[in-house]
């Protein structure tokens, strides 16, 4: 079993950030540019704040790949930070004997609804600028770049990932019945990721009252996970099973505070009969599915479904249907009219600090969750067909697609 894992390290005013994957298999095509293209996307949407006027994203690859292709070693990335020029004395990793630049003063004054405080009575610390560096947003370049990495293996055996907004504060988009390709199109050209204009308009007119008013705002978004061939997960273990994977894995991006799979909370509203989708065969040959090396496999074969209540997932297992997330994120904690806080020095009350933030970054947030759910989803498809290489790969996923096609001769479609 292929284990995929990765690592990320520096801070938000530092000089760089890095990020390894080890386990990833070789002979895989990758450039930079697969890699920005994601990044570009994470820095765009209406409601984002001064720092993406100062970064312009961009990616080094710094070992694992070799003329464009993957090596099989451990890949490093570096993201490097323009701010950091401001802020060298501030972030050095050496003792500095004066500090000079924009944060030179201790950070005492914890916001609410942000990791501070906590964060530093954690490590015993009453500088909260040790704890809001990496706790920032700010991290998420990196995974983005990671799960674009994670894209491009996905990508490769016709499995596609796309998000939309549905909801910003209290406006939310009509339900549409629209196919995926149109969900996926309108969202890339919105400027709030959402595929209807009156919403967006909408959308729009109550940031910039929030943003007025010193305030911030959440909202909904939903991933779509296209393509995706029945068997990934397992239900033989707590930690192998995809939902729950996936869930930490979304509830780990900064003020993400929900997770629903399929109809999510909708389902304990409903009797049994409104909730599960039923099952039905017919030929697999023929039937649309996993575009792939020329050829359309049906993701589960001779068996489908005319409803995807549960998203895509049963047992921890991927079915076939397209898996449906929907994720809640929570208002940007800091506030440019504050909030009533505590100075931990003083210990006197004191309104909240401001550091330079967004004042709805819903669109970029939903960027940052393609890139989780791509995560998970590689590290699972490796655990059922990893190898060394890619060809390797290749060979286990036909297999198991001749697998679920028993009216398909392998003599009738060699690679």
């Amino acid at each position: 079993m292929t284990v995929l894992r990765f690592l990320t390290a520096g801070e938000s005013h530092g000089p760089t950030l890095t990020g390894i994957i080890e386990g990833m298999p070789a002979q895989l095509e990758l450039t930079a540019d697969d890699i920005n293209k994601d990044l570009a996307r994470r820095q765009q949407g209406y409601g984002r704040g001064g720092r993406m006027a100062i970064e312009t994203d961009q990616v080094q690859i710094l070992g694992g790949v070799r003329h464009g292709k993957t090596l099989g070693s451990p890949i490093c990335l570096a993201i490097g930070n323009r701010d950091w020029e401001n802020w060298q004395s501030e972030m050095a990793a050496e003792p500095q004997v004066q500090l000079k630049g924009p944060g030179e003063l201790a950070v005492t004054r914890p916001r609410p609804g942000h990791g501070d405080l906590a964060g530093m009575l954690k490590y015993r610390t009453k500088d909260a600028r040790n704890i809001l560096e990496r706790a920032s947003a700010r991290e998420t370049a990196m995974r983005v770049a990671i799960g674009a990495v994670c894209r491009r293996l996905l990508a490769h055996f016709g499995i596609s990932i796309f998000s939309h907004v549905v909801q910003i504060q209290n406006v939310a988009v009509p339900k549409l019945e629209l196919p995926l390709h149109e969900v996926q199109s309108r969202a890339e050209t919105s400027p709030l990721r959402s595929i209807h204009e009156e919403s967006t308009a909408k959308m729009i007119a109550a940031i910039d009252d929030a943003r007025a008013n010193g305030d911030s705002l959440g909202g909904i978004f939903e991933i779509i996970v296209d393509q995706v061939p029945v068997g990934l997960g397992s239900h033989v273990h707590w930690e192998r099973r995809l939902d729950g994977r996936l869930a930490q894995a979304l509830m780990s991006v900064p003020a993400v505070k929900a997770v629903e799979i399929g109809l999510g909370r909708e389902s304990g509203t409903k009797v049994g009969s409104e909730v599960h989708d039923e099952i039905f065969y017919t030929s697999s040959s023929g039937r649309d599915g996993l575009l792939w090396q020329g050829k359309y496999w049906p993701t589960a074969g001779g068996f489908y479904r005319k409803t995807n209540r549960a998203g895509g997932i049963e047992g921890g297992i991927t079915n076939g249907s397209p898996i449906v997330l929907t994720v809640t994120m929570k208002p940007i904690p800091t506030l440019y009219k504050p909030l009533a806080s505590v100075d931990v020095e003083t210990l006197k009350p004191i309104e909240a600090g401001i550091e330079r933030s967004d004042i709805c970054a819903v669109p970029a947030a939903s960027i940052v969750g393609e890139a989780v759910v791509a995560w998970v989803l590689a590290a699972s498809f490796l655990e059922k067909f990893g190898g060394d290489s890619l060809g390797e790969i290749e060979s286990r996923f036909k297999d198991h697609l001749h697998s679920l096609c028993p009216e398909t001769s392998r003599e009738d479609d060699r690679l």
